[in-house]
């Protein structure tokens, strides 16, 4: 048989307080009613029985409070003096972050008499009665866990492709790439009114600026393999991230004519909606995977299924396009009347605002801030020569370079005149997979031999100095004998230069005879002048 859990002490006298109060409010609506009554002559002890009746007391009770409130004039108690929190003990209250015991203990030793302080639960009871939640945990944690407190409003409902809201979001789950164990990247756009996600981009390292443009591209397409969901939105809500405020991502996206909201910072809540899909990815779908980072603890160290065989880089993007078809098409949402996402785009009849292929080819891509010139080597840009066969000819035109942030293979090349496309140039001398991933490990292994060199010299950087139970100057811990100490100290100086600028340990060059060498000479001091 079930049985219902005890209820605590904490919660049985809340209950009994709200009763209490409720109690006596019912008892001071009564009374003022009963004397209006007695103002017009009209009262009766049926009425008193009435009013006591209905709140639970004894009729005497009522006649009690009935005479005191016509002698005061009001049917509201007075109340009883008591201990309030004033401004002087909310400064204390933050000196101490929040202790409310050392707050007592510095009470009773300013006053002068020990009566004239409240105890300890005096204190406690003062406090939970004039602050409120958010204010105490602002004085004991900060500004941050005060705004938990806060009730967030939601946003009128208005069309989609109307705001749409950005971020990017590491995925707490180790994946193998290039052969190496990291945590991917997702950057996505959702849009607020449907809660479709319109597009993401995942790399393997932290995102840049090359893949929000590439998450944008995914967004605004409507073809078979993104659609339907696309167009240009009206806005976008971003944080101050410095890939999301580039130059690249702000020309595009005011080419296009979308506006660009850039929020305070440290304030999440004002993009719920992109923050609310990062949080149902995390418990919906990437705790689902092996090697979670954040799995239950089996102690300090381990975790659950930390040993696990990991995904590879490859896995995880078609995992996670399978969930985020799922999530569009099958995942329903109380907030959007028990329709999925992909249900409700289809139930808005907004008309899409679809920029033509060739601007997207265009503004997607960042530009290079001058102009080359085609060559019998192609193109020259980023110390890099650059061929395509369409350049037949061309030699000596004025060209545009576009192309992908951080992804520098292919490039497209504009007239720098007319702005007309004139196709895309490859790399011409391009290193093959071995000799950059030779390149990649000579530079792992210089890293590593400069990183136990660092840590070598930190260690003889490092002083111990031995412990101390009474207050006293600080001592070194270490042992040196007058031989090592001199030993070191001869070292050092001789590889000192002495005041000429010669370290001590030089030994000058021997004249050869019959040699005819021009010696150089100390120039003559000039003497100084006399008056």
């Amino acid at each position: 048989m079930h049985r219902a859990p005890p209820s605590t002490p904490s919660t049985d006298e809340d209950c009994d307080r709200t009763r209490r109060h409720h109690k006596k409010a019912l008892l001071t609506a009564g009374v003022r009613s009963l004397m209006v009554l007695r103002q017009r002559g009209e009262l009766s002890s049926a009425e008193v029985d009435l009013v006591a009746r209905t709140v639970g007391v004894h009729p005497r009770t009522v006649w009690r409070r009935l005479e005191k409130a016509s002698a005061s004039g009001t049917a509201e108690l007075s109340q009883r003096s008591r201990f309030t929190v004033t401004d002087e003990l909310r400064v204390k209250l933050a000196y101490y972050r929040g202790n409310v015991k050392r707050v007592h203990d510095e009470l009773k030793e300013e006053a002068a008499d020990s009566k004239d302080v409240p105890s300890l639960s005096t204190l406690h009871r003062a406090i939970h009665r004039d602050m409120v939640p958010g204010d105490l945990a602002g004085l004991r944690q900060g500004i941050p866990a005060s705004r938990a407190f806060d009730p967030y409003l939601s946003r009128p409902p208005t069309r989609r492709n109307e705001e749409w809201e950005g971020d990017h979001k590491q995925a707490p789950v180790l994946v193998w790439a290039d052969g190496r164990l990291v945590k991917p990247w997702v950057t996505w756009f959702c849009d607020c009114h449907t809660g479709m996600v319109m597009g993401w981009a995942v790399t393997p390292h932290y995102p840049h600026r090359g893949s929000i443009l590439a998450a944008l591209r995914a967004c605004i397409l409507t073809g078979d393999v993104h659609g339907p969901a696309g167009g240009l939105p009206t806005r976008i809500r971003i944080d101050r991230g410095k890939d999301f405020l580039s130059r690249a991502v702000t020309e595009a996206m005011g080419s296009l004519g979308v506006h660009v909201q850039a929020l305070p910072p440290y304030t999440p809540h004002l993009k719920g909606s992109i923050e609310n899909l990062n949080l149902a990815a995390t418990t919906m779908f990437f705790s689902t995977l092996p090697r979670y980072t954040k799995a239950q603890k089996l102690d300090t160290k381990r975790r659950v299924g930390e040993n696990d065989p990991a995904l590879t880089f490859e896995a995880f993007v078609e995992l996670f396009e399978r969930w985020v078809r799922t999530r569009n098409a099958e995942h329903r949402m109380d907030k959007h009347g028990d329709q999925s996402a992909l249900e409700n785009w289809n139930s808005d009849e907004t008309p899409l605002n679809e920029p033509p292929r060739e601007d997207l080819d265009t503004f997607l891509l960042e530009a290079a801030r001058s102009t080359r010139i085609i060559s019998g080597h192609g193109i020259r840009w980023d110390n890099r020569d650059y061929v395509g066969a369409w350049m037949t000819g061309r030699a000596g035109t004025e060209i545009r370079v576009r192309y992908q942030p951080h992804h520098t293979r292919t490039v497209e090349v504009f007239h720098a005149r007319t702005g007309e496309r004139l196709g895309t140039a490859h790399l011409a001398d391009e290193a093959s997979e071995e000799e950059i991933n030779d390149v990649y490990q000579a530079r792992d292994e210089r890293v590593r031999l400069l990183r136990r060199d660092l840590t070598a010299a930190k260690r003889l950087r490092r002083r111990r100095y031995q412990a101390v139970t009474q207050a006293g100057p600080a001592r070194t811990a270490g042992t040196m004998t007058r031989k090592q100490a001199a030993e070191e100290l001869r070292a050092t100086q001789s590889r000192r230069p002495d005041d000429d600028g010669v370290p001590a340990d030089y030994m000058p060059r021997r004249m050869i005879p019959g040699a005819r060498w021009a010696i150089p000479s100390r120039p003559a001091e000039t003497p100084p002048e006399t008056s």
